[in-house]
């Protein structure tokens, strides 16, 4: 599966399946601080992804 990180470099994962929070937590990325797609469509983290997904992780911008 491909995973596109917030500053758009891109990962390749080969585990089948695995959650999103394994996948937040391995790559040391803060799950409050962010929203995940899977093909396109937004997921909670609970969600098991494989296969040919393709995984958007967009940091989520807050302010005044």
């Amino acid at each position: 599966m491909k995973i596109i990180l917030p500053n758009s470099t891109i990962n390749i994962i080969q585990e089948d399946p695995v959650s999103i929070t394994s996948i937040l937590d391995n790559l040391n990325i803060n799950p409050s601080e962010v929203i995940v797609s899977r093909n396109g469509k937004l997921v909670p983290e609970d969600t098991l992804i494989g296969g040919d997904d393709e995984i958007r992780i967009i940091r989520i911008a807050h302010g005044g």
